[in-house]
């Protein structure tokens, strides 16, 4: 049978037992002959998640983005068994002679190969192979071999040769661009040489590079994807402390996550700055980016909540972002409104509002819902990135943290840069977060007298 006709009836018959009632699944698995029970754990086919399976199709690269615990390191050891098993245990299979590729040897021989999801595990007891350590390779029952190879020597892989390699975790390599562009060159056996890359995304160059390519396919799947092999306490625990950060966008949700070159914020400042809980504060504002427009085409309403501790000299004043309230295609009233309900939640003392585009129709809109509420309109006489630097500097000397889930506004912050935003739209999360510490710490700073000591 083809092997795309034989996965399209592993994985209908997957889904029928999945689907089928507990009487129906106790009957089938009874009317299994003792050699097919003792194979069904091994057909991966019949057990993989979609994610976990390659695309069909021509391609040289298949990269499975996830996150943590999400299998892809089984998705890699089963491809590779894909690759060099035949029918048979001495039957030859599609490749013979395999790279992997992890950071470090010791990693690819713990995770790879011994590791709960390697090599080894998942080998049938007649097909698994055999592991040779002073040669740091292994060999299987049909002859065919796969090597081991660190990150950290790129060199390494200069001279053999290869018609299909396993590269884990690419994205933390710490020589990944030298390393990749040496495992290409070895690459070079066989009608069709592929290769398989298991990686948590990290926005690095080379996998980017490999993602753009038309000859690279993608599966992803966030770590919750694979619950069901994973301890309820760990997920538990993962979502209570990153859900809504960007690390956990990144190590939970497998999200490819963009830093533009030249960025004003990098990924390390704004991970630095993530706290759990907020201090006792002096002032908290209200910052508001109207929309020229309110319905659904129109720009966010950046809505941002700061507070600011401001006793002592200034250079000793520290803020924290609160909140995220802002909104998207909405009514002036409909966003002016959270922002007083945003003011009301967190004690904030001031409504802060730039005004370029709506001049006085922002206040007025305001002040329809809330007569008495402390307001102050700003305008924008320089550029957003203009604006934005000061700002950034307080963030590189640590003088700024942000509370859990502010992930959109920590995406759009890693795509100003000093040329503008190179995101989609506008940055008006940002823009209202420059607003706030501009009224909380740049604005008073500027004004600010030392008190002076009366002599006697």
């Amino acid at each position: 049978m083809p092997l795309t006709s034989m996965r399209r009836v592993l994985r209908s018959g997957a889904d029928w037992i999945a689907c089928a009632s507990r009487d129906e699944q106790t009957a089938f698995l009874n009317s299994l002959d003792d050699g097919t029970l003792m194979a069904l754990p091994f057909l991966f086919e019949f057990w993989a998640l979609p994610h976990q399976l390659p695309p069909e199709g021509d391609w040289r690269a298949w990269v499975v983005l996830g996150g943590r615990g999400a299998g892809k390191t089984r998705a890699g050891a089963e491809w590779v068994r894909a690759e060099v098993e035949g029918p048979r245990p001495l039957d030859p299979g599609r490749s013979r002679r395999v790279a992997l590729v992890g950071e470090t040897v010791d990693q690819v021989r713990e995770v790879m190969v011994f590791g709960d999801s390697g090599l080894m595990a998942c080998s049938p007891p007649d097909r698994r192979p055999r592991w040779e350590a002073t040669r740091r390779r292994l060999v299987w029952p049909n002859g065919a071999i796969a090597q081991v190879f660190s990150a950290h020597d790129p060199e390494s892989l200069r001279g053999p040769q290869f018609d299909a390699a396993w590269a884990d975790e690419l994205a933390k390599w710490k020589k990944a661009e030298e390393t990749w562009d040496m495992l290409q060159f070895g690459l070079r056996l066989g009608m069709s040489p592929r290769q398989c890359i298991t990686t948590t995304p990290r926005n690095v160059g080379v996998l980017r590079s490999i993602l753009a390519l038309p000859t690279t396919v993608v599966t992803h799947a966030p770590t919750e994807a694979n619950r069901a092999n994973l301890a309820a306490s760990f997920l538990d625990a993962v979502r209570t402390r990153y859900a809504g950060t960007r690390l956990g966008r990144q190590e939970l949700d497998g999200v490819l996550l963009d830093e533009s070159e030249g960025a004003l914020w990098s990924l390390a400042a704004i991970e630095a700055a993530r706290i759990d809980r907020a201090p006792e504060l002096d002032r908290v504002v209200v910052a508001v980016d109207p929309p020229v427009t309110g319905h659904g085409g129109s720009d966010e309403c950046g809505i941002m909540v700061v507070g600011v501790q401001s006793k002592g000299p200034p250079q000793e004043w520290r803020a924290v972002v609160l909140a995220d309230a802002s909104l998207a295609g909405v009514a002036p009233t409909v966003w002016a409104q959270a922002a007083i309900e945003a003011m009301e939640r967190f004690g904030a003392d001031r409504l802060v509002a730039e005004v370029n585009q709506g001049g006085d129709l922002v206040e007025t809109v305001i002040r329809q819902l809330d007569p008495l509420v402390p307001f102050r309109a700003v305008r924008a006489s320089r550029g957003k990135a203009a604006r934005a630097e000061p700002v950034a500097a307080l963030y590189e000397q640590g003088r700024i943290k942000h509370l859990p889930g502010l992930a959109i506004l920590e995406d759009q912050m890693c795509r100003m840069t000093s040329r503008g935003y190179e995101g989609r739209g506008s940055p008006d999360r940002v823009d209202a977060l420059v607003w706030a510490i501009h009224e909380l710490m740049i604005t008073p700073a500027a004004h600010w007298r030392r008190p002076r000591v009366r002599s006697l």
